[in-house]
């Protein structure tokens, strides 16, 4: 830079582009990684816990549906999800939450669940 009486007068810049396209490229595969749950919609679907006994369907409608062992049906209601946070409201008023690990796993309600791929 130049000055003159404390103000600039002339400014000199320098690109590197190859310096700019590994940063770009890497903010896009950054964000890529950091994409929520909410984002994603990868919540939809079958949620089971490890023995099998609770089978947690998220319906695209924001309502979800859980069986029990042998109980179809034993707990529906509504949910929300915000980022990887999920609330539940029942249809009873009960309430739960939870927080998505990862696009594989659910922790709620003192359970781990995995998501059933088809």
């Amino acid at each position: 830079m130049e000055f003159k009486n404390g103000k600039i007068t002339k400014g000199f810049a320098f690109l590197d582009t190859y310096e700019l396209t590994v940063l770009m490229k890497a903010k896009k595969t950054s964000k890529a990684m950091k994409n929520t749950m909410e984002e994603t919609q990868g919540y939809l679907g079958m949620w089971v816990t490890e023995d099998g006994y609770i089978r947690h369907e998220l319906l695209p409608n924001n309502r979800y549906d859980e069986d029990r062992g042998k109980r179809e049906s034993a707990y529906q209601g509504r949910y929300k999800v915000t980022g990887n946070h999920i609330e539940y409201i029942d249809d009873t008023g009960f309430t739960a939450d939870g927080d998505f690990v990862d696009e594989k796993t659910l922790h709620h309600g003192g359970y781990i669940f995995h998501k059933k791929l088809e």
